[in-house]
C-alpha cells in the first residue's frame, strides 16, 4: 500500500470544490442564435426529399437483390464478389441513414438501419463459419478458397 493518506487527500479536494461555484464547474450552454437556427433550417430545406428517398431506394434495391444473388458464392472469386456486394449494401445503408437522419425522416431512417443490419447478417452468415465462430455447412464451408 502507499504511504498517502487518501482520506486527507479527498478532504482537500472537497474543500477546493466547495470554493468553486456550480456555474464555474458546469457552464451553461449558450442558446443558439437566430442566425444559427436560420442556417440549420436552410440546410434542412436545401436537402431535397427526392434526393433522400432516391438514396434509400437504391439501398433497398440492393438489399432486395442480395436475397436473389444469382451467382455461386461458395468460394474463390464468387465469394469475394458476394462479400463486396454485402459491403456495398452496408455502406449504402449507412449512406442513406445519414441522409434520412439529416432530413428527419424517421420511418426511412429505420429502414436504412434495417438495411445495415441485413447487410451485417448476410456478411456474418458467410464470414463466421470461415473464421471458426460458426458451424460450417455445405453452402458455407470453413475454407475461403475452392477445393482443387
Amino acid at each position: 500500500m502507499s504511504d498517502r493518506d487518501w482520506e486527507a487527500e479527498l478532504k482537500k479536494i472537497d474543500k477546493q470544490m466547495e470554493r468553486v461555484s456550480d456555474e464555474a464547474l458546469f457552464p451553461a450552454k449558450a442558446a443558439p442564435t437566430p442566425q444559427a437556427k436560420a442556417a440549420a433550417v436552410e440546410q434542412q430545406r436545401a436537402t431535397s426529399t427526392f434526393g433522400v428517398f432516391a438514396r434509400l431506394t437504391l439501398a433497398v434495391a440492393l438489399g432486395v437483390g442480395m436475397a436473389f444473388w444469382p451467382y455461386s458464392a461458395r468460394c474463390g472469386l464468387g465469394l469475394a464478389g458476394y462479400l463486396a456486394a454485402v459491403a456495398a449494401l452496408v455502406v449504402s445503408g449507412v449512406w442513406s441513414s445519414v441522409w434520412t437522419w439529416r432530413h428527419r425522416a424517421a420511418k426511412a431512417h429505420t429502414l436504412s438501419l434495417l438495411l445495415v443490419l441485413w447487410g451485417l447478417v448476410l456478411g456474418a452468415v458467410d464470414i463466421l463459419p470461415r473464421t471458426g465462430y460458426a458451424v460450417p455447412t455445405v453452402d458455407h464451408p470453413a475454407s475461403w478458397g475452392c477445393p482443387q
